[in-house]
């Protein structure tokens, strides 16, 4: 996953200038404010709805909306895993030609961006229909085996409104594949963001800090040690980073002068935001102080970058300054309020695991006897 803010340096070749050897006039201060400003804002939409998205999929039943939790183990080889793809994409780049395997990759999220973004409108087209919509239920369901060794492969419940939804997505697909325009682009970054902040799932604070602090690391080393990150983040014809023009003043919607921000660099922390705003649904005190903590520090952390970025005209990368302030802030707000030992107990079920499902079930049913016990009392 691509994490890395990139900055065009306003002008030189590094930035994908002109291939005659001539240089892209420098943007100027306004241009600059408004892609930033930009960026910062199109990263908090995703988490902030994504957060408040991923408080219902926790809740939910419906098996196509089950949360995909990631565990301790998981987080640990998280970056492992990151750094060999990214190495072998780096490689690929290298060895074929980049117009044929941007073809393939154009493909690929053709499809996910269509149905990341179908996803992200439905809840919000839903209200647009009448109450007269005929609207039918669909199942889709590929199972493996027979008997009672029969199992789900895919079960995905959707209805006439999602098949709406997936029409006009399917326009935006249609215009990104043709134009690899900049807009398309980042209507299928932001889809692919809050998808990734809703469905993903931490279990508990420490694995959300395991897996921020490893991605620290290789956020740091692969954009400080290497040039690899920004060469693919460049490189990479796809939908798996918000660009902003810093020439729309001069040019408007046909600029080319960009500003990047990885999506790793909205999701790693989004996931863990949202974490910490269902911490805050669990201690049922009608207030979301850590949710609002970590978000002040989230903005406060990309800003620090941009501003790092500016300063010195080089890619930053953003986990450097953001996973210190998601963590810190609000493990300091935790102390003063004397609930370190809540918020590193806090524990969420895997909604997919059996056993964590038997042991809810349990759980209601001791729950339920006991409210019968104190009534008969």
């Amino acid at each position: 996953m691509d994490s890395a803010l990139s900055d065009p340096h306003n002008g030189s070749a590094e930035s994908g200038g002109p291939a005659n050897g001539t240089t892209r006039p420098p943007s100027t201060p306004e241009g600059i404010a408004l892609a930033y400003g930009s960026l910062l804002l199109m990263a908090l939409l995703p988490i902030f709805f994504g957060a408040l998205r991923s408080v219902r999929c926790a809740r939910g039943k419906n098996a196509s909306d089950m949360p995909e939790t990631i565990t301790s183990r998981d987080a640990a080889r998280f970056p492992i895993i990151a750094s060999c793809t990214l190495l072998g994409l780096y490689l690929f780049f290298k060895i074929f030609s980049q117009e044929y395997i941007n073809l393939l990759l154009s493909m690929y999220f053709f499809v996910l961006g269509i149905l990341a973004l179908s996803h992200t409108i439905s809840p919000f087209m839903n209200k647009f229909f009448p109450a007269s919509f005929p609207n039918r239920q669909f199942q889709l369901l590929f199972t493996q085996g027979s008997g009672e060794n029969k199992e789900e492969i895919v079960n995905y419940e959707f209805d006439t409104k999602d098949l709406v939804c997936l029409g006009l997505s399917s326009i935006v697909g249609v215009w990104y594949l043709l134009r690899k325009h900049w807009i398309a682009n980042n209507l299928f970054g932001l889809a692919f963001s809050l998808n990734g902040v809703e469905l993903l799932h931490l279990n508990n604070v420490s694995t959300g800090c395991i897996l921020l602090g490893g991605l620290f690391i290789y956020d740091v080393f692969w954009v400080f040690g290497t040039n690899v990150m920004v060469t693919v983040a460049k490189s990479f014809e796809a939908p798996i980073k918000l660009v902003f023009p810093q020439d729309l003043l001069e040019k408007g919607l046909e600029a080319d002068n960009f500003a990047m921000l990885g999506l790793g660099d909205i999701v790693i922390p989004g996931i863990f935001i949202a974490l910490l705003l269902r911490f805050d649904i669990s201690l049922k005190k009608n207030t979301h102080t850590y949710f609002y903590t970590s978000f002040a520090a989230y903005i406060f952390g990309l800003g620090l970058t941009i501003f790092i970025m500016h300063i010195f005209k080089h890619a930053q990368p953003a986990l450097l300054y953001l996973v210190p302030a998601c963590i810190g802030f609000p493990v300091l707000v935790a102390l003063a309020k004397g609930e370190v030992t809540e918020m590193f107990s806090y524990e969420e079920s895997n909604p997919k695991d059996p056993a964590a499902v038997t042991e809810s079930k349990e759980a209601t049913e001791a729950s339920a006897s006991k409210g019968l016990e104190k009534k008969e009392k």
